[in-house]
């Protein structure tokens, strides 16, 4: 069996770390609104090659995690007027109801990102320690220039990167934040005390958290949409490394449904409900 490797950029005969064993990390949704049926792509996707490893007599431990603390989230839930985690549940029940009627299985594990802010915490102390991350002013970044591999999985040069957010505290446009102060305006339940200021994790560090809690520090396959390939992938798998760890072996990439040409987004209106 061969898996197309974005990483490499090729197909890679696929075997497992441990033999008759497979384990398999897929980020799940950002809970900030309903599905739409490119949302549920993936998670079939992944439900069917799941299935096939299992038919080939593979025991499968597959991991979909749920982002319910995201900017995105906060900013929703400020303009209908509610909780923020009012919202993400709601919204969260909305996915489980849909990949029930798709008949996608439910996977081994569906942790929350709120739930392993430990985790994520010691984390980016790790990375602090070892002169891969700076904090300022209540937050903290990754420092690119400290990773001469960044870029690796999209075979980009840090020029050719776009940044992600500007801000005057980052030593570098291409720098990302692993841990975001609090803003003004924003709800204290939204935050967390940490040694190096009250606030929340930036996306990419959940991800390489709750990652390696279930599947340890190298595990073998890492999933997602092709739109997760930059920058969520790619600085998932810079900060894993630079805190020691060896992270997947196999990066792959589900396609997207387009809608004349584009990718669906409700950012760009053209999505098409589930129901």
């Amino acid at each position: 069996m061969k898996l197309f490797d974005t990483q490499a950029g090729e197909l890679r005969e696929f075997k497992p770390i441990q033999a008759g064993q497979v384990g398999i990390y897929v980020c799940g949704p950002t809970v900030q609104s309903a599905p739409h049926i490119g949302h549920l792509r993936s998670a079939l996707v992944y439900d069917l090659l799941t299935r096939w490893l299992e038919n080939r007599g593979l025991k499968v431990t597959l991991i979909r995690n749920v982002t319910d603390i995201d900017d995105k989230v906060l900013e929703k839930a400020q303009e209908s007027g509610k909780n923020w985690w009012a919202l993400a549940l709601e919204n969260e029940r909305l996915f489980n109801s849909d990949y029930q009627k798709l008949g996608i299985q439910a996977p081994a594990y569906e942790p929350r990102a709120t739930g392993h802010i430990p985790q994520m915490i010691a984390l980016i102390e790790q990375l602090i320690e070892k002169g891969h991350a700076y904090p300022v002013g209540g937050s903290v970044y990754f420092d690119t220039a400290s990773w001469p591999s960044y870029g690796e999985l999209t075979n980009q040069s840090t020029e050719q990167m776009e940044s992600e957010q500007s801000s005057p505290d980052k030593k570098r446009a291409q720098d990302f934040a692993l841990w975001k102060g609090l803003k003004p305006g924003e709800p204290q339940s939204a935050g967390w005390p940490t040694p190096f200021g009250f606030g929340r994790p930036g996306w990419h560090i959940e991800c390489s958290a709750m990652a390696t809690r279930y599947l340890g520090e190298h595990f073998d396959i890492h999933g997602g949409g092709l739109d997760l390939r930059f920058p969520h992938h790619e600085n998932e798998l810079a900060q894993s490394q630079a805190a020691g760890h060896k992270f997947a072996n196999y990066w792959i990439h589900n396609g997207l449904i387009t809608t004349l040409g584009q990718k669906m987004s409700k950012s760009l209106g053209n999505s098409v409900s589930s129901g």
